[in-house]
């Protein structure tokens, strides 16, 4: 009764960048959800609304309410964050900690990277220590990005104008980004499907037979999310050519098109940047 009545009596008065840590935290896509309840808390208690009416509008308790409101009064910001849990202090100093984590930035002589199990072996300590080091020095060494740097002297302006295209498209045009898939594999089953019945889950045989390779062809409107698609048999310019007289023919008459593209061959032939435009005609 004390601690609420101190709570109750208390006013919580927020500094602007408290407030604006609060509402970032509030507004976050990976904030976790306890940390949105508890700066939605705080908030509120700021406002001057009360305890019960906070725990009743965002489905809580009201000694929960409380409890955080106390830790932020006591330690501002930090008493939103959980308090550490009592369990059995750790063995391993934080100098062998740094030695693990530079073991595990070098790269194995037997492999592309480090697993749980083979640095555990190599620095003779159990895989679930080095997994939860991992996890605490936020380590993935199994997962790879790629990345290229561009050399274009004219990729910002150029950027500027697709991403504004994106964003701002023209009235009265259509924004298209196109591109192909090539080599995609026709495969079919060498059995006809079973499906599914009560008792029973679709079944189909595990072999399949190689019908050729196709290439798909394709043209998403950004604006509203549909896709223009032909698969032709090949991948060259004159397959190009008859892609954008399927677009031309689905497009609505007297709007403009602004296609993005990349900087495939297919796309730069003489025969395509002769048109100026896109075809009319077969060829």
């Amino acid at each position: 009764m004390f601690v609420e009545k101190r709570i109750k009596e208390a006013t919580i008065k927020l500094s602007a960048e408290q407030e604006k840590e609060l509402l970032r935290l509030v507004r976050g896509h990976n904030t976790p959800q306890k940390m949105v309840l508890r700066a939605n808390i705080i908030l509120a208690a700021s406002k001057g609304e009360g305890n019960s009416s906070i725990a009743r509008r965002l489905h809580t308790s009201r000694p929960s309410v409380i409890l955080w409101q106390r830790r932020f009064l006591e330690d501002g910001l930090n008493g939103l964050q959980d308090a550490p849990k009592p369990g059995r202090p750790s063995t391993i100093t934080e100098e062998r900690v740094q030695e693990i984590v530079a073991t595990t930035l070098s790269k194995p002589e037997d492999a592309t990277h480090w697993s749980t199990r083979s640095l555990a072996k190599e620095v003779d300590i159990s895989h679930m220590t080095v997994q939860r080091i991992w996890k605490r020095m936020k380590l993935q060494p199994h997962r790879t990005k790629t990345f290229k740097y561009s050399h274009d002297p004219e990729l910002v302006s150029k950027v500027v104008d697709i991403v504004g295209l994106y964003l701002h498209p023209p009235e009265n045009a259509l924004v298209l980004s196109v591109d192909e898939k090539s080599q995609i594999q026709a495969l079919d089953r060498t059995q006809p499907l079973l499906p599914l019945r009560p008792g029973q889950v679709e079944r189909h045989t595990h072999d399949y037979k190689r019908n050729g390779t196709t290439c798909l062809f394709a043209a998403l409107n950004v604006t509203e999310g549909t896709v223009i698609g032909k698969c032709q048999p090949q991948h060259r310019h004159q397959e190009f050519l008859k892609f954008l007289r399927l677009i031309e023919w689905q497009i609505p008459k007297g709007k403009d098109i602004h296609m993005i593209l990349d900087n495939y061959a297919t796309h730069k032939h003489p025969e395509v940047n002769h048109h100026g435009r896109l075809p009319t005609s077969e060829s």
